[in-house]
C-alpha cells in the first residue's frame, strides 16, 4: 500500500510535469522541522537550474496545485524555494486504519523482487562457532527476513566449511585413538554403519589435538594432508566419516542457530561440489582463462582500472589441491544450474576484511559467464569488539565461543528479569521463555542497530537493558502496547475507527507512515539498521502519545476507541517490524 510520502510525491511529480519540467523533481520526504511541516518537496532548485527559471517561482507554481490534493491541508513556500507540506487529519486518520489493517503493516513489496540466494552463516564442521560467526548469522537471517517480506524470492545457504586441513586432521587424528574401525581400511568394501564413531564433543576434542601436533610435527601436519587428498580423491572409508563429521556438526550447529532465531534453507557445504571441480577446471582452461604459473593454475582477474594490486584466482596449486576461489566458483555453478528458479543475485554476508577474496570470485565468475559479475554482492560487515577495541576474546585471550555467548546473554537477561516488576501468577516456564527472548532480543538488536560495515562494542549489560536503543526495550515497547489493549478489552472496550486530531497523534501516524520506505531503504542498501531506527522512533512517538493522552482510561467513548485503534495499528508495526528482526515479543512481561 502506497504511504502518504508517495502519494504526495506522485502528486507533486504530476505538477511538475504539467509545467514543463520532469516529474522526478517531485519528490516528497518527512521534513526536517517537523514543527513547520509534515512533509517537504525541495525539487524546485533542481528544476530550476535545469530548466533556467527562479526555483522560488515554480515552488510557488507547485504548492498551488498541491492544495487543492484531498491529501494536503496547506502547502506553503519557505525560503529560496522549499515546499513545505501539512496533510490533514482525516488522510492522517485514513492512513493509520490502512496501517492498522494491512497485513504487511503499511509496507509494499520491492518493484524490483528477485530470486536471491543470500550465503551467510559460514560455520565450520568439527570447530565450534565463536563470537565472530553472530554477525553473519544475524544480518543474513534478518535481510532473507525482509527480503521474503518485500516479495523477493529467497533461498538462503549456510555454506559450510567441510573440505579442508582440518577434515584429514579428524581422520588422522581419531584413526590414532580408534585404529580398528573399517573406515580406515582401504579394502573394506562397504557399507558403512550410520551411526557417527564420533560425537560432538568428540570432534571438539580431536581437532585441537590433531591441529595443535600438526604445527609442532610438519610430518604429522603433511600425513592429515595426504588424508585429505585421499578424502578428495574419493576414498570410500574417508568420504564416510566425513559425513559422519558434517551431521554430528550440523545437528550442533542447528542448536546455536535456533536459539537466535536464525534458519536456513540450504545446509550445503564445500565437500558438495567437489565433484563439479574437475570440469569447471577445465572449463577455464578451454576458455583461455586459466594458465599455468610454477606448477599451479590460475586466472588473472586483474583490469587496468584498478588501483590496487589484485592478485590472481589460484584454481589448482602446485599440490594439485584446491581452496576456497574454486569450490566457491563451483558453488556459483551449482546454485545456477540446479536451484529452480534460476538465481538472479546472490549475496555474500561475510566479514568485510574477506572483500578481496570475493571480488576475485566475481570477476573470475563473470569471465566464464557463470553469472553477470553485476549480480554477486559482498554484504560485509565490521568485527564484534571488547572493550580494548580488538575483536572480542575471553579473559585468557582466546576466541570466545557462540554457545558462551548465549549463555553469558541468557544469564544476563534473566538477572534484568529478576530486578524488573513481573507479574506475579508468571511460572517458571514463562519466565524461562520470557527471558530467552529477551537475551535474543539484546544480541540481534545491538548487532543490527549499528550500520553494518562498522566495528561495535561487546557490551551485555547494555545490551539487556530496558531502557535505551536496545533489543529489550522494544520489545518492552510492544508489550505494553499489548497490555494497553488487553486492559480495554477486559473492560469491554474495543478499538473503533482511528480519528486524529492531536498533534502526539499526528506524530505517530507520520511514524508509522514511514515504515514501508525504512523496509525499502534497507533492502536497498542491505542495510537494518534502517528498519532499527524506525522502530525505534515508533517506540518514541507512542511513549510520548501515551504520556500526553489518555488511552484505555479515557472517558470520552469516541476518542478512547480511536486511540485503542491509533494503539493496534502500533502493536501490529512494532510486531511485524521485530519479527523481521528476529525478535519475538511474548505476551506480557
Amino acid at each position: 500500500m502506497a504511504s502518504l510520502a508517495k502519494e504526495l510525491s506522485a502528486a507533486a511529480g504530476a505538477a511538475f510535469e504539467a509545467v514543463g519540467l520532469e516529474a522526478r523533481f517531485g519528490e516528497v520526504r518527512r521534513s526536517d522541522k517537523p514543527e513547520l511541516a509534515d512533509f517537504q518537496c525541495n525539487g524546485a532548485m533542481a528544476a530550476a537550474k535545469a530548466a533556467g527559471r527562479v526555483p522560488r517561482e515554480i515552488a510557488v507554481e507547485i504548492a498551488g496545485a498541491l492544495k487543492s490534493h484531498p491529501l494536503v491541508l496547506s502547502a506553503e513556500v519557505a525560503g529560496p524555494g522549499f515546499i513545505n507540506i501539512r496533510v490533514s487529519d482525516a488522510a492522517l486518520s485514513a492512513r493509520a486504519e490502512a496501517v492498522r489493517g494491512d497485513a504487511m503493516a503499511g509496507a509494499e513489496k520491492a518493484a524490483d523482487a528477485a530470486v536471491t540466494v543470500i550465503d551467510f552463516g559460514g560455520a565450520n564442521v568439527a570447530k565450534p562457532m565463536h563470537v565472530g560467526h553472530l554477525r553473519s548469522a544475524v544480518i543474513g537471517d534478518t535481510l532473507q527476513r525482509m527480503l521474503r517480506f518485500l516479495g523477493d524470492t529467497v533461498i538462503s545457504d549456510v555454506h559450510l566449511g567441510d573440505w579442508g586441513l582440518q577434515m584429514g586432521h579428524l581422520v588422522t587424528e581419531l584413526e590414532d585413538e580408534q585404529p580398528g574401525l573399517i573406515y580406515f581400511d582401504a579394502g573394506y568394501p562397504g557399507p558403512y554403519p550410520k551411526e557417527a564413531p564420533v560425537s560432538i564433543e568428540d570432534l571438539g576434542r580431536l581437532y585441537p589435538q590433531a591441529s595443535n601436533k600438526a604445527k609442532a610435527d610438519e610430518a604429522r601436519n603433511e600425513r592429515s594432508q595426504r588424508a585429505v587428498a585421499e578424502m578428495q580423491a574419493g576414498r570410500a572409508g574417508y568420504r564416510a566419516l566425513l559425513r559422519h563429521f558434517i551431521d554430528v556438526s550440523v545437528e550442533a550447529l542447528k542448536i546455536d542457530y535456533g536459539f537466535l532465531n536464525v534458519s536456513f534453507d540450504l545446509w550445503k557445504g564445500e565437500s558438495d561440489v567437489d565433484r563439479l571441480i574437475p570440469g569447471l577446471v577445465e572449463r577455464f582452461k578451454a576458455a583461455g582463462l586459466a594458465e599455468q604459473s610454477d606448477g599451479a593454475w590460475i586466472v588473472h582477474v586483474a583490469r587496468q582500472s584498478d588501483k590496487k594490486e589484485m592478485p590472481p584466482v589460484m584454481l589448482v596449486n602446485s599440490r594439485g589441491g584446491t581452496g576456497y576461489h574454486t569450490t566457491d566458483l563451483a558453488t556459483i555453478e551449482d546454485r545456477m544450474s540446479t536451484l529452480k528458479p534460476m538465481p538472479e543475485r546472490m549475496l555474500y554476508v561475510v566479514d568485510q576484511r574477506q572483500a578481496l577474496h570475493f571480488e576475485q570470485v566475481y570477476r573470475a565468475a563473470g569471465l566464464l559467464g557463470l553469472i553477470e559479475e553485476s549480480r554477486l554482492e559482498h554484504i560485509g560487515f565490521g568485527t564484534v569488539n571488547g572493550a580494548d577495541g580488538k575483536p572480542f576474546k575471553t579473559r585468557e585471550g582466546g576466541v570466545l565461543r557462540l554457545a558462551d555467548v548465549l549463555a553469558m546473554a541468557l544469564e544476563e537477561a534473566d538477572k534484568k528479569l529478576a530486578a524488573a516488576n513481573l507479574p506475579a501468577d508468571m511460572g517458571a516456564d514463562e519466565r524461562a521463555d520470557v527471558a530467552k527472548k529477551v537475551a535474543v532480543a539484546a544480541l540481534r538488536f545491538s548487532d543490527l542497530m549499528n550500520t553494518r560495515t562498522t566495528n561495535y562494542l561487546f557490551d551485555l549489560e547494555r545490551f539487556t537493558s530496558f531502557e535505551g536503543k536496545t533489543g529489550p526495550y522494544l520489545m518492552y515497547a510492544a508489550v505494553r502496547v499489548k497490555s494497553v489493549l488487553r486492559k480495554a478489552a477486559e473492560a469491554r472496550h474495543a478499538p473503533g475507527m482511528a480519528a486524529v486530531t492531536q498533534d502526539t497523534e499526528r506524530a505517530l501516524v507520520l511514524q508509522l507512515d514511514g515504515f514501508g520506505a525504512a523496509l525499502l531503504g534497507a533492502r536497498e542498501k542491505r542495510m537494518p539498521h534502517i528498519l532499527c531506527e524506525h522502530l525505534y522512533s515508533l517506540a518514541q512517538a507512542f511513549s510520548a502519545f501515551y504520556a500526553a493522552l489518555p488511552i484505555a482510561a479515557e472517558p470520552d467513548a469516541a476518542k478512547r476507541a480511536s486511540r485503542l485503534a491509533l494503539a493496534d495499528a502500533v502493536r501490529h508495526q512494532l510486531e511485524t517490524g521485530l519479527d523481521l528482526l528476529g525478535i519475538s515479543v511474548p505476551a506480557r512481561m
